[in-house]
């Protein structure tokens, strides 16, 4: 796969001079490319304990970008997944550190900590006041010895960085990041693997799976499971952090690990207020891209039983872009809808055969999403079928709230549900199309005339004629024998559809920036939508 990047031996020092460079000079590094990649604070004094973090690059922002007043002093970078060398992290730890000493934050992998451990020494040598802590918070393999550091070290940065800003000594520091990694647990999920820069992607994880309980450098989860969306993924990761919390509230930190979307880290992030721990959270840290593992398309959730000092420490304020801030956790809160916005504000009134109408009509947008799905997929976003879906669940739902004795009160009704309803361009002119055949029947209009002054309503605020590739060249051909008969209509309608097959210009909606190429051989799912609709209706 194609990645944004340069020759592989660079990437680390271009993306750290990239990172100082939006820094507003809040950040500097040592002059020791390309073997010594350590990021300092600019405005360091080395007044008091200084907090030096660090490990491979390759889970950004993780750990530059958490360098700063309130946080780190220093990270100390590797290549892609592999540990700084010990001259890398001695040169953060001299930088740095003054009479006040200095507090290593390290995760629990041999490297790191042999790495760290033996510049310790070395700095101890030279008369450097040094202490370690390991982060060991993952709990994916419970009996393992040697657990793994993961995203839970954030909340060791944070809160021993907010101890060491407020002027705690270094033992003050070092004891109360003790206390938090041993309060701290965490554990991911992911449904790919990452892609390092030069290697060929791994194909371990087949479709329809996830791998739980994963590491940050793309080692092997400790099973393979099932995927059932969201909720299922919550509801695995929540069972196994569930066992092993502690009393009291909790904070949460949600985590990216790189290749997730915003829109999935705010579904998992509802899930979770769904979920079994929601009652034990009190506050969450992010969603957000902490510690990630590249690209890889998955999540980490860690967990720390906080009191009111811990609460002050992860809310205090820091100078660093990387952190997503604390808030308090729950359910949504609502207000009420304005007045004139309801769905309908007709009357309710019965029409059976309307009625059921109404609802094959819906049953057969709800069967045919799929479909037009995948044609939309060919010339525009894809998701033709699941907007008309979304509006059929609506106007399914409510169709004993709908005036369905009263003809131009029930086009107007379901104006307003499609206008409430269905998002982009097609929801508007749809509801454009009722109202205008609303205000034409509640004239004397009669059920073809009412149509056509919809459909004349739609193209005069759309834009769109026939020949244009939209759903009006299944829709005009159709109105206009609808004089005719239902099945005449609807072989008029099925006849525009296929035609637009053969268009290999659109001239109006998304398929319009759409090659011809791309377009010829595809109906267009709008006019296959209102092809499906006529011949539903006919064949009932």
């Amino acid at each position: 796969m194609a990645q944004f990047l340069n020759a592989r031996e660079n990437i680390v020092t271009e993306a750290i001079d990239g990172l100082l460079g939006a820094s507003n000079g809040r950040l500097v590094r040592l002059d020791g490319y390309p073997h010594i990649k350590v990021v300092v604070r600019a405005d360091w004094d080395r007044g008091k304990v200084a907090i030096v973090s660090g490990g491979g690059s390759g889970h950004e922002p993780s750990h530059a970008g958490f360098v700063g007043k309130g946080m780190l002093t220093t990270a100390v970078c590797g290549d892609i997944f592999a540990s700084p060398s010990v001259d890398a992290v001695l040169a953060g730890i001299l930088a740095v550190t003054g009479d006040a000493g200095c507090l290593l934050v390290v995760k629990n992998y041999t490297g790191d900590r042999l790495n760290f451990g033996l510049a310790a020494e070395r700095a101890r040598a030279l008369g450097k006041k040094v202490n370690i802590v390991i982060v060991a918070d993952d709990i994916a393999l419970p009996d393992i010895p040697q657990p793994r550091g993961i995203a839970g070290t954030l909340f060791v940065h944070k809160i021993a960085g907010a101890a060491a800003e407020n002027g705690a000594d270094l033992q003050a520091v070092t004891d109360i990041a003790k206390r938090v990694i041993s309060g701290t647990r965490s554990i991911g999920m992911s449904l790919d693997t990452c892609t390092v820069p030069g290697s060929p992607r791994e194909d371990r994880i087949p479709f329809g799976k996830a791998e739980l309980g994963l590491g940050i450098h793309g080692e092997p989860g400790v099973e393979q499971v099932d995927f059932v969306g969201a909720k299922g993924a919550l509801a695995l990761v929540g069972a196994k952090l569930g066992e092993a919390m502690g009393s009291g509230p909790h904070v949460a930190l949600l985590n990216n690990l790189g290749g997730t979307s915003s829109l999935e880290m705010a579904v998992l992030t509802h899930e979770l207020a769904q979920s079994g721990l929601a009652t034990r959270i009190s506050h969450i840290v992010g969603p957000a891209s902490m510690m990630t593992a590249l690209d890889m398309r998955g999540f980490s959730l860690s967990v720390f039983p906080v009191s009111a000092g811990d609460l002050a420490a992860l809310n205090a304020s820091v100078q660093v872009t990387a952190w997503p801030g604390l808030a308090k956790f729950g359910l949504p809160q609502t207000v009420p809808m304005p007045a004139g916005i309801a769905p309908t504000a007709e009357a309710p009134s019965a029409n059976a055969q309307l009625r059921k109408l109404i609802l094959g009509i819906c049953a057969t947008l709800l069967t045919a999403a799929p479909d037009l799905n995948a044609l939309d997929a060919k010339s525009g976003d894809g998701d033709t079928g699941s907007t008309l879906a979304g509006a059929a669940r609506a106007l399914r739902d409510q169709v004993d709230q709908l005036p369905l004795n009263d003809i131009p009160a029930l086009y107007r009704s379901v104006s307003r549900v499609l206008s409430q309803t269905m998002g982009g361009s097609s929801g508007v002119l749809l509801a454009i199309f009722f109202a205008a055949a609303g205000e034409a029947a509640a004239g004397g209009a009669q059920l073809p005339e009412a149509m056509r002054a919809g459909l004349q309503r739609m193209q005069q605020i759309g834009g769109a004629q026939l020949g244009d590739r939209t759903m009006v060249d299944a829709l005009a051909p159709a109105l206009d024998e609808l004089t005719l008969g239902l099945p005449a209509a609807a072989a008029a309608a099925r006849e525009g559809a296929n035609l637009t097959a053969t268009m290999t210009q659109a001239r109006s909606g998304r398929a319009s920036y759409v090659t011809g190429g791309q377009l010829a051989g595809h109906i267009d799912p709008g006019a296959e939508a209102v092809a499906r609709l006529f011949e539903a209706v006919a064949n009932r």
